[in-house]
């Protein structure tokens, strides 16, 4: 009798083993795996993507292995944490963006620095002048573009049309007065990979 409730505890144990379990991610709790809208081969890329990107910052920083968390879902980067200061935030953006098959980069990364109003003023002028230049100039996208102004040094982070549309926003940013130095990362649409619904 008790061998057969053994046998039967153990096909039990073994048949709720198979069953998909919920788990507490990017999503919040109870998101079951097996709800995942992504396919097979996205869901591998997307995890590549995540190691490579995250072994990048390791050997950027040691720190940034516990203090920087990164998702990435269909190619769109998420970064959470916390950093020292604006120019690492900038840097570790950068790393994100220049990861093959980015589709976007979401950084919600914290600054433990102390605010300095008057450099933070003078920078968001830099970053409002370029985003209203980029407005008004009909050949940019400007949507596809993430501007970030640290002591008047520019970085732009997006996605190009064309190569002339990221020669024109090179060029937008560096006629905004004050600018000390234009740093960039912009991928062509053709750099992409393209996913057809």
């Amino acid at each position: 009798m008790k061998i057969k409730f053994f046998k039967i505890f153990l096909i039990f144990l073994f048949l709720s083993s198979c069953i998909g379990t919920s788990s507490k991610g990017l999503l919040g709790t109870g998101v079951s795996i097996a709800f995942d809208p992504r396919t097979l081969g996205t869901q591998i890329d997307d995890s590549i993507m995540e190691k490579n990107l995250g072994a990048k910052l390791t050997a950027l920083n040691a720190s940034y292995f516990l203090n920087v968390k990164v998702k990435i879902l269909d190619g769109r980067i998420f970064l959470t944490g916390k950093v020292d200061d604006s120019e690492e935030k900038l840097i570790i953006t950068k790393k994100a963006w220049e990861t093959k098959g980015a589709r976007s980069v979401k950084n919600d990364i914290k600054i433990k620095e102390k605010f300095n109003f008057k450099r933070s003023a003078k920078d968001l002028l830099i970053t409002s002048q370029l985003r209203t230049a980029m407005i008004v100039n009909k050949e940019i996208s400007a949507t596809n573009y993430q501007i970030d102004t640290h002591k008047k040094k520019i970085y732009i982070y997006g996605i190009a049309i064309t190569e002339e549309e990221r020669k024109l926003v090179i060029q937008e940013a560096k006629e905004i007065l004050d600018v000390e130095d234009v740093i960039t990362s912009i991928l062509l649409v053709d750099d992409l990979r393209i996913q057809k619904n």
